[in-house]
């Protein structure tokens, strides 16, 4: 391979696809001057709604605060323990402490990236009030497993990587009680930030609305077009402002358009690289049954560095240096600094995740890629 070649590839490991439509949606809401939350929030929200097989479908300002809002739609406060998986993005459990409770760790299977649901028992108590179950990359956990495991526990979805993804002929969203869902720019889609909570259950549909709007009694767009303009909201309740604005609801729409388009082209390429590296005898590559419809978010691999030719961390330094970004595949919450200090956890006390944190490796996929893209990333695996 010719140090020409190498300089020139710039492979990002995620890349928002965006162009002239989304940057047309912008104008009606600038040129309204309805810029806050307002109609084009409502008309995306009716479209995430549709897709993923639910009543209510709530946009917010990010996952993390659509997790926040739906621990305390549910009731969670201090006392009370939520099972969280121990892999996963930091903010999953980060929105257990927002509410004064306490997260619970489960340990996850290196091969999904999932909770383990057969640990679950083991750490209910007559404190858990809920389990927050994440779809890690784009692939659903084992709901099935995880209900039978906790039949009388609330779960919550963390749906961040998993707009569109499926679980046994249902959307992921309409699987659990309330879920939370990411716009964030490495996701499928986006809005920059951005999040939608979604949920059937009318109780919480209620609580999620007046919580995401201060606790108001009324939306904004009510008050606004209503016929008595000098009546101000009632607040009866303590609630937070995570709403999303009718910019990013434009490019919502727009992005949501072309959502199932995105994930048929992922899943396409996630089949060339499955084909391609499948003699890579050091590469695990991701493995589930037909009972799951993957989103894709991410491609994440294991590199066991017992058969491997480097570590894996040399490995990416080695695609760095050839233009092809990676990252690991996300990290061992309770070997972040604040929970060992806070909790006292050591690595070994979940070794799954502690194995996913060391040695997953996330390789380029996105709608930005071209097929020299990914053949170039397969050639350079292979020379490596």
């Amino acid at each position: 391979m010719s140090s020409e070649t190498i300089k020139k590839r710039n492979i990002y490991i995620a890349q928002p696809s965006m162009g002239q439509e989304e940057w047309e949606a912008l104008k009606e809401p600038i040129f309204s001057g309805w810029v806050t939350q307002g109609p084009k929030v409502k008309e995306f929200e009716r479209m995430f709604s549709e897709r993923h097989q639910v009543d209510h479908a709530f946009a917010v300002t990010s996952c993390t605060t659509g997790l926040h809002l739906a621990l305390v739609a549910l009731g969670i406060q201090p006392g009370d323990e939520v099972i969280v998986p121990a892999f996963t993005w930091v903010s999953t459990v980060n929105v257990v402490l927002y509410c004064g409770a306490t997260p619970v760790f489960v340990d996850v299977d290196p091969k999904t990236f999932n909770l383990v649901p057969e640990q679950i028992k083991a750490k209910i108590t007559d404190k858990t009030k809920a389990i927050i179950a994440v779809h890690l990359f784009g692939l659903c956990a084992d709901m099935d497993a995880i209900k039978q495991a906790a039949p009388d526990i609330a779960i919550l979805e963390d749906a961040a990587c998993a707009s569109g993804a499926g679980y046994k002929g249902k959307p992921s969203g309409s699987l659990g009680d309330i879920a939370s869902f990411s716009f964030h720019p490495r996701k499928s889609i986006t809005t920059g930030e951005g999040g939608m909570v979604t949920t059937n259950r009318e109780d919480l549909a209620e609580k999620v609305n007046t919580l995401r709007n201060h606790g108001a009694s009324i939306s904004e767009e009510q008050r606004h077009h209503g016929p008595k303009p000098y009546i101000l909201p009632a607040f009866d309740i303590l609630g937070y402002n995570y709403r999303m604005t009718d910019l990013q609801g434009a490019l919502g729409i727009v992005q949501f358009g072309k959502l199932d388009q995105f994930i048929n082209e992922r899943n396409e390429w996630a089949k060339f690289y499955q084909q391609e590296l499948k003699d890579l005898a050091w590469l695990q590559l991701p493995d589930f049954s037909e009972d799951y419809q993957h989103g894709w978010q991410a491609f994440v691999c294991m590199i066991d560095e017992t058969k491997a030719p480097h570590s894996r961390n040399k490995i990416m330094e080695l695609l760095q240096e050839r233009g092809i970004s990676t990252r690991p595949g996300t990290h061992a919450v309770h070997m972040l600094d604040y929970y060992v200090q806070n909790f006292g956890f050591k690595p070994s006390d979940f070794p799954g995740a502690q194995a996913a944190n060391d040695y997953s490796i996330a390789i380029p996929l996105h709608n930005k890629m071209t097929q020299e893209d990914y053949q170039y990333v397969v050639q350079t695996l292979k020379e490596i």
